[in-house]
């Protein structure tokens, strides 16, 4: 049994707020802000509207400075919001317009006066406003709206809907807290706005009854008896009771909040003042929102023939307007034809020297930028040295002698800078002359008192290596059937190691290293011979 009450108190919960969603959908919303520089009454002005229009409003509608009508327009739809209430500020004074979304109309209002709710409050000894009143929509209460004018008929039904509808036979008494008053003067066209506090007391009783049946209990201790304090009402100032008469008191159709408020009872209507007063006129009526056609103006009147010819100049505005956005689709339609001719064009040229650069095939779509005029070169001269390398040794080189033979450099990076490595000072200088012509060169004579010590260690540095084989051993390692005179096979040998001997003592690169940073053969061989001469000039003559 305490399951099945559960779900029912669930289900009826459900139902009880998807009715108040439907309920709230339905009735109208409202946006209140203000466009532009108004100042800090007119600003507390249309906070204290907000208050007016609770609960169906946005009350904490953040607006800045570069908002646009149009935003608040396509913001609205959404929200379900059906009016605007617009306050700006010119010299002349404050103005408020009222917006019927989606499409209009427009009123347009002067403030003539206005009062803040702080304003009322401190003009009142009693003033009666507590937060659960605006829990509720207030009472609207039109007069003297009856006037011909259609005009006056807009405004009405305007003011109307702004606010719920309300259904006589349903409608429940402890929701009405608040009421607003709207008064027309037809002598002075002004529309007076009021805003009331609503409170229901019991009548036909003295203030003694009126006061036991409060919530505070009035002091008696100067009574004898009861009855004094209900006829004579003693010690109760005039203040709290209220002259009721004909024009507030009703009888209840059903039980209203408050002692002594009974059902088909007597009861009498109070009203207090809570706030904003605001004192307008109508000055004007748009058929759109923010433009459109002048349907009323309070101010200037026109022919017929001058309505026509606003209509006229208003048809060829909207037919200049039409062709300007024709001319400027063509425009751009045109814009982007030229873009994609171009556009073809470029990918074609581009086709075209791709063909050209690998010889009329277009076998890849990757871009192959080839060889430079530079990087060829230097290809071919190592493709030649090492070509002749194998000629005159009868061996393969090493990977690190010829590198362009071997690998070709990135593309896109130029040759790296290079410094032609110096002839090792363990060789003798007079064996350049025996390589270029095939003859063995006597070295020139010493000036006298100078001794040739530099060649004896020279001579000395040449005959061991650190490995202990000759230098002519080590040469006929290469393969060659070479004499002693002619080393490094023979005159053509001779001819092109005396010519170019140095590419092949460091090889192209800058300080004698190759690719891979490590040295190369002929720089080793260099440093041997250094250490081998060094150590031959220790040792003695008959063991050298």
């Amino acid at each position: 049994m305490g399951k099945t009450k559960t779900k029912n108190q669930k289900k009826s919960r459900h139902g009880a707020a998807q009715q108040a969603e439907d309920e709230f959908a339905t009735v109208p919303h409202s946006f209140i802000f203000h466009r532009g520089q108004i100042g800090k009454n007119v600003g507390q002005l249309a906070v204290d509207m907000r208050r007016v229009m609770a609960p169906f409003t946005a009350e904490s509608l953040k607006v800045r400075k570069k908002n646009v009508l149009k935003d608040f327009v396509t913001v609205a739809g959404p929200l379900g919001v059906t009016h605007f209430m617009i306050f700006t500020r010119t010299d002349t004074g404050v103005n408020l317009r009222v917006a019927r979304l989606p499409k209009g109309p427009t009123l347009h209002f002067r403030v003539l006066k206005y009062s803040l709710v702080k304003d009322v409050i401190s003009s009142l000894k009693k003033h009666r406003m507590h937060e659960q009143q605006f829990k509720h929509h207030p009472l609207l209460v039109l007069n003297n709206f009856g006037v011909e004018g259609m005009h006056i008929k807009l405004m009405a039904s305007m003011f109307q809907n702004m606010f719920p509808s309300i259904k006589v036979h349903k409608v429940n008494l402890n929701s009405i807290k608040r009421c607003v008053l709207l008064n027309y003067d037809p002598a002075s066209q002004e529309v007076e706005l009021r805003h009331y506090s609503l409170k229901v007391v019991p009548v036909g009783m003295s203030r003694g009854v009126k006061k036991l049946l409060q919530e505070k209990c009035p002091n008696m201790n100067k009574f004898e008896d009861i009855s004094e304090l209900l006829m004579k009402g003693a010690n109760l100032s005039e203040s709290e009771a209220e002259q009721d008469g004909d024009h507030n008191t009703t009888e209840l159709p059903q039980a209203y909040s408050g002692r002594g408020n009974i059902e088909s009872e007597q009861s009498a209507v109070r009203l207090t003042e809570i706030g904003p007063r605001m004192t307008l006129q109508l000055v004007k009526i748009v058929e759109g929102i923010g433009q459109g056609n002048v349907l009323y103006h309070s101010i200037i009147s026109r022919t017929e023939e001058e309505l026509q010819e606003m209509l006229k100049r208003k048809e060829a505005q909207l037919k200049a307007k039409a062709e300007r956005k024709k001319q400027q689709e063509e425009n751009v339609a045109q814009k982007k034809t030229m873009r994609e001719e171009n556009r073809k064009k470029s990918l074609e040229g581009i086709k075209r020297k791709r063909q050209q650069e690998t010889g009329g095939t277009d076998d890849s779509e990757v871009e192959d930028p080839g060889m430079q005029e530079d990087q060829a070169a230097a290809a071919e001269e190592s493709e030649d040295e090492a070509e002749y390398y194998r000629q005159a040794v009868g061996e393969e080189p090493d990977e690190d002698m010829f590198p362009g033979a071997k690998r070709k450099r990135t593309p896109g990076r130029p040759p790296r800078p290079f410094k032609k490595q110096k002839l090792s000072t363990g060789r003798d200088s007079s064996a350049k002359g025996s390589f270029k012509d095939g003859k063995q060169r006597k070295p020139s004579p010493k000036p006298p008192g100078k001794s040739d010590t530099r060649g004896q260690k020279k001579g000395e540095g040449l005959k061991r290596f650190p490995g202990k084989r000759a230098m002519g051993e080590g040469v006929k390692r290469f393969g060659g059937k070479v004499s002693k005179a002619r080393p490094f096979g023979g005159q053509k040998m001779g001819r092109r190691t005396g010519e170019g001997g140095k590419k092949y003592a460091g090889g192209k690169m800058k300080g004698g290293l190759n690719f891979k940073g490590q040295k190369t053969k002929s720089q080793n061989f260099n440093e041997r011979a250094k250490k081998g001469g060094k150590q031959g000039s220790k040792q003695k003559k008959g063991r050298t």
